[in-house]
């Protein structure tokens, strides 16, 4: 019987922290999506949109005898099934946006389904390209084990001339598309060092 020499296919899961439509940063994940078919991922990753809108905001109460609300459970299940994560993270008063972390904070509710695993990190903004952000979710991320990869980062000034996204929130900058290119590259090889020990 011949065996295939094809290391496992990568779930990504991916998250973005903005609700609105068009949004530029959900832009990046769908490119991002896109991006991952091409074969210098060789079949390996397999991203996955998350849509985080039909979270309730964390009530402890909705907890009951050990049981979610359907859609946080529907959630969990997601965040526990992939092998990594991308979150597109914009910045809101210097941190993350109160959809994202509310997220994460269900998620993270014992037991925690988001340990030990790969993230990277990318945005969308105004002059810092929503970087601030990163710093915070890093730090959240160390309660939770969540492993962000450290290089390349990418954050990207979505309004400067000529504009990197189209009329409909398409990314269409080739450089800005090659460093996102990187980002997806680096997290795969790192998702597959973890998935190794």
């Amino acid at each position: 019987m011949e065996v295939s020499t094809l290391k496992p296919i990568i779930k990504v899961a991916a998250l973005c922290g903005s609700l609105r439509k068009g949004s530029y940063n959900y832009g990046l994940i769908s490119s991002a999506i896109e991006m991952s078919k091409e074969s210098i991922f060789k079949g390996l990753l397999e991203i996955e949109y998350i849509d985080i809108s039909p979270l309730p905001m964390l009530n402890t109460d909705l907890e009951v005898n050990g049981t979610f609300p359907p859609a946080v459970q529907a959630f969990r299940r997601k965040i526990l099934e992939a092998d990594s994560y991308i979150f597109a993270s914009p910045e809101y008063n210097f941190s993350v946006t109160a959809p994202l972390k509310n997220a994460m904070d269900w998620a993270s509710r014992p037991p925690n389904v988001w340990g030990d695993k790969a993230a990277a990190i990318v945005s969308a903004g105004g002059q810092w390209g929503g970087g601030r952000s990163h710093y915070h979710l890093r730090q959240i991320g160390v309660f939770l084990d969540i492993h962000f990869i450290n290089k390349p980062e990418f954050y990207l000034n979505a309004f400067t001339s000529p504009q990197p996204f189209d009329s409909d929130g398409n990314l269409i900058d080739e450089p800005s598309k090659e460093r996102l290119k990187q980002v997806l590259l680096s997290l795969q090889s790192f998702t597959l060092r973890l998935k190794a020990k």
